[in-house]
């Protein structure tokens, strides 16, 4: 490149020497420059009368043929010599330092600057693709991380906090129910409210500190959303238990979003909102003012303990008293939140963090509708925070699904939308009125199947499929089934048949439009599941 231009240059000028250094230094800063584009090469024939002074004017200033548009052979020259040698010049300039010649001077320091800028934006660019970054905060990827882009775009919405959203609404219901039922001296709230606390936490804190077993599945890499090795997104707002008791706290509501790798339906999203509630007590406030103690607390109790054979009588009353004023408390939240008609049952489940632990049901759409996981903490957690003289309850609760309930919003995708005609219904004076969601425009789905084969031996996980669909689909995706399970006799490959439906909350989607993301999912599949379609 440089030659053909000394060529050229060599030709308006007997001196070789200065024809070799303008081009060179002229070729470094156009190359740094990046303006080294023609525009408009085909009139530049080569008959034009040429003005060597001004052409040596120009090229001395650094210019670029686009600027020289009267200037015909360095237009002839130029769009071969850079596609053919573009990488040539670029490591050969990296090695030197070109000379930029301005106002007829010749200086070092902005060809240094732009070679010193040109390292800066390719470090710059390596180190984007490398980490991440999130709320201030710089994370390197490594082999766990799995944050899709469509996850990526919800961090920092915080729904639970924009006024007069649904999920906000909630919020302040619940604080209200806790500030009127729980109070200290002076009439002053019981409980905090902690609702801006960052969603990255570390493994530490999401797992370890809740007593979470190594082998445990919910720190499987596929269950939750890592940004690498040792940090996440938080799974639950539990993770931010222990470093909160150990500020000396002993009351308290933590709310913010959370992030788990799920099924695709109508009440299942990989972002959704949590209410943590926790309150200790010492043995003086225990035994001497603690209510709901009588039979039902009793029996909630029993139905949730672990056989043994040794524990101590004054803590299993302890841990009864704890376990009947929860239940005391959540349902007075929900009869605050619901009145009495609504139905709900008590299921006993099991959770590292507490013990005994139960679910809250609660009936929508003829459907029991898991909304709140509860129980006795752990004393184990709470030494560790330095409150081991205390015994307390601790509870999560699910903003989403108790607002879909509570104000009939049909579908979880709704409360992402932008669209005024949903957003406009929650605008009310009193954080109390009734409000009864009213649906917008029927949009009609469009289903359609895919189905691939599962080579013989190969594992597969539903969660991953349900990722990709979402990675690329988006919200277009209203439900995702396993609709077939199929066995090939001989080869033992399996089938694998899913029903995708596709309904936009806001719009009617085209069949055209379906068609081209369906055909998305089908593609990457196969390339990135590693299964053979059948489509």
């Amino acid at each position: 490149m440089r030659y053909a231009l000394w060529n050229y240059l060599h030709r308006a000028n007997s001196n070789k020497q200065q024809a070799r250094m303008m081009a060179r230094h002229w070729l470094g800063n156009a190359w740094m420059k990046r303006n080294v584009g023609i525009d408009r090469p085909d009139i530049m024939s080569s008959s034009t009368n040429i003005d060597y002074r001004e052409l040596r004017l120009r090229m001395r200033r650094g210019c670029t043929p686009t600027y020289m548009s009267r200037v015909s052979h360095c237009a002839f020259f130029l769009p071969r010599v850079f596609s053919s040698c573009r990488r040539y010049l670029g490591t050969r300039v990296e090695e030197r330092s070109p000379l930029v010649v301005e106002g007829g001077t010749t200086s070092i320091g902005d060809g240094v600057k732009q070679t010193r800028e040109l390292k800066e934006s390719i470090e710059a660019q390596q180190k984007h693709v490398n980490t991440l970054e999130l709320f201030g905060q710089t994370y390197v990827r490594d082999e766990w991380t799995n944050i899709p882009t469509m996850v990526m775009d919800k961090l920092g919405r915080n729904l639970h906090n924009q006024k007069h959203h649904p999920l906000w609404l909630l919020k302040e219901r619940i604080k209200d129910y806790f500030y009127r039922e729980f109070t200290g001296r002076c009439h002053k709230p019981l409980f905090s409210v902690h609702d801006t606390i960052s969603p990255v936490v570390t493994t530490q804190q999401n797992f370890d500190s809740l007593l979470v077993p190594p082998d445990h599945p919910s720190r499987y890499h596929g269950e939750s959303y890592y940004l690498n090795a040792k940090h996440l997104l938080r799974a639950h707002t539990s993770a931010h238990q222990r470093e909160l008791v150990s500020t000396g706290l002993d009351a308290f509501l933590l709310v913010g979003d959370v992030y788990r790798r799920d099924t695709v339906d109508r009440s299942h999203f990989p972002v959704f909102h949590q209410v943590e509630g926790l309150r200790l007590f010492s043995s003086e406030q225990l035994f001497a003012s603690v209510t709901g103690s009588g039979p039902a607390g009793l029996d909630l109790f029993e139905a949730g303990t672990r056989t043994t054979s040794k524990q101590e009588s004054h803590s299993l009353e302890a841990a009864h008293l704890v376990a009947s004023n929860l239940q005391h408390t959540l349902k007075g939240l929900i009869h605050f939140l619901f009145g009495t008609s609504v139905e709900t049952r008590w299921v006993p489940c099991t959770f590292p963090f507490t013990h005994p632990s139960f679910e809250l049901e609660i009936k929508f759409n003829n459907t029991w509708l898991e909304v709140l996981g509860c129980g006795v903490t752990e004393q184990k957690i709470l030494h560790a925070a330095g409150a081991g003289d205390r015994i307390g309850w601790a509870f999560g609760l699910g903003l989403e699904r108790l607002a879909m309930v509570l104000f009939s919003i049909p579908d979880i995708r709704l409360f992402w939308s932008n669209d005024e005609c949903f957003s406009e219904q929650f605008k009310v004076d009193d954080i109390h009125q009734s409000i009864c969601f009213k649906p917008l425009s029927p949009y009609p789905p469009l289903i359609n199947d895919l189905s691939f084969w599962i080579p013989s031996g190969e594992s597969f996980d539903d969660r991953d499929f349900y990722e990709l669909v979402r990675t690329i689909a988006g919200e277009l995706v209203q439900e995702v089934k396993l609709i077939d399970k199929y066995t090939q006799p001989g080869s033992g490959r399996h089938s694998r048949c899913y029903r995708l439906v596709y309904r936009h909350a806001e719009r009617t989607l085209t069949k055209g439009e379906v068609d081209l993301v369906h055909r998305a999912i089908g593609s990457a599949v196969e390339t990135q599941l590693g299964v053979k379609g059948r489509f």
